[in-house]
């Protein structure tokens, strides 16, 4: 599920972007509370907002790593308009300099109505723990290549946020889908992934990080991690041991850790029936019109024509709310969502060979499979009604129901009504 960032901020931070190819006027700034994010362009509740966005992310890592605000490295933010006719800037752009004052990090960051908020705090995240990194390395001088933090790190630091909902990505690790190792893991990067297996790799950073911070002194040795960072080798296993020696043999902890997460997901499995619902609601998904029209078009006419950029972008929406949906769906629909979800995928590819038969034998199985499910439970309805010596306790609460209301019922008084009471309570 994607973390959501402060509605205001993204509705004042779209509102003011100006026609494609201008810019921002930088004369106006904003600086944030600690002094260390320093916002150029857009308007002043934009820069307010994002300044608070800023803070709120550090605060949280601070929480995770149990450390005070020590910054030393000042940030530049610069927002700027994504201009359409130059589609191959980066929506995000970091520059780190040495300049004569001490060390400098700039943040450019391109937006549109487009850009996704994740991206945003992702490059928020990233700046923030660079400046970790570097704060007390004095000695980078003009020219040094500056290390990146893993991308799991970052990620992961951002699951790990006090109070945040990690229902959904937690799930994730539920999907049945083969089991890498750390050392695969590692070898990962999250810029080369597809949209439907991002969510995976979050998922697997929060695990990493989560079992970094419960082995022994775990978020104070996190922090010395970061710290060292800039001295980091080729070999993050290598580096995670030297600085994690007591957590011991690093690939049966991260099973473990998989395995106790896992369990803790099974326990919010959706039911068939929640399952059927909300599977049932996502395949009734509109997606538009080559021409942008009004007119909507279904799953199966991408058959027929390969999807435009438009109808691109809906269907990895759509995909990413199968994905989701798999990781608490109940097992007996769980494959029939997976299936939905890779012919989603296929499309996106532009694969649409032999789409159109896989959707209608899916959506014939679906339908079979409601159908026999539907029967099994009348058939448990009657048989607890009507053949079971020793009531299970299922209708408990309705017979109970049922009793307090014959109970509140008020009698009748006249003759007639007194006689057959009487009668009732004789024999």
């Amino acid at each position: 599920m994607k973390t959501r960032l402060s509605r205001i901020f993204f509705a004042s931070l779209f509102a003011f972007c100006p026609v494609a190819g201008r810019g921002f006027e930088f004369s106006e700034h904003t600086v944030s509370p600690s002094g260390q994010f320093i916002v150029y362009g857009a308007d002043d509740a934009t820069r307010g907002a994002l300044s608070e966005v800023a803070e709120r992310i550090k605060a949280n890592f601070l929480s995770v790593l149990k450390r005070r605000d020590a910054w030393r490295i000042a940030v530049v933010v610069n927002l700027q308009s994504r201009a359409v006719n130059l589609p191959e800037v980066p929506a995000t752009d970091l520059r780190f300099s040495q300049t004569e004052t001490g060390a400098k990090l700039q943040l450019n960051l391109a937006v549109s109505a487009k850009t996704d908020p994740l991206t945003i705090e992702r490059a928020l995240a990233r700046v923030i723990v660079i400046e970790m990194i570097y704060r007390s390395q004095t000695g980078v001088v003009a020219g040094d290549v500056y290390v990146e933090p893993p991308g799991w790190l970052v990620n992961g630091l951002l699951a790990s946020a006090p109070n945040k909902d990690r229902t959904e990505l937690v799930g994730v690790l539920s999907t049945p889908a083969r089991e890498i190792s750390l050392t695969e893991f590692l070898n990962q990067r999250l810029e080369t992934l597809d949209s439907s297996t991002r969510q995976i790799y979050r998922a697997y950073s929060f695990v990493l990080v989560q079992m970094l911070m419960d082995s022994p002194n775990g978020r104070s040795r996190l922090g010395h991690y970061i710290d060292n960072l800039a001295f980091a080798t080729n070999d993050p296993i290598a580096d995670l041991r030297a600085a994690f020696p007591e957590l011991g043999d690093f690939g049966r902890a991260w099973k473990t850790k998989i395995a106790d997460l896992k369990t803790g997901a099974d326990k919010d499995l959706l039911s068939f029936s929640q399952t059927d619902e909300k599977l049932n609601e996502l395949l009734q998904t509109n997606f538009p019109s080559r021409d942008g029209g009004q007119e909507s078009v279904s799953l199966e006419s991408f058959s027929h024509a390969k999807p435009n950029p438009t109808q691109r972008r809906t269907l990895q929406e759509f995909s990413q709310q199968l994905l989701l949906l798999a990781t608490r769906a109940n097992p007996i629909l769980r494959p029939i969502v997976q299936d939905y979800q890779r012919a989603a995928d296929e499309v996106v590819l532009g694969r649409k060979r032999g789409i159109e038969k896989r959707l209608a034998e899916l959506r014939s199985l679906h339908t079979r499979l409601a159908a026999r499910m539907n029967d099994v439970e009348d058939y448990l309805n009657w048989f607890e009604a009507a053949k079971l010596e020793t009531p299970s306790g299922i209708f408990d609460n309705y017979l109970q129901a049922t009793t307090s209301i014959e109970v509140q019922k008020p009698r009748r008084k006249d003759a007639l009504s007194v006689y057959l009471d009487a009668m009732e309570m004789e024999f």
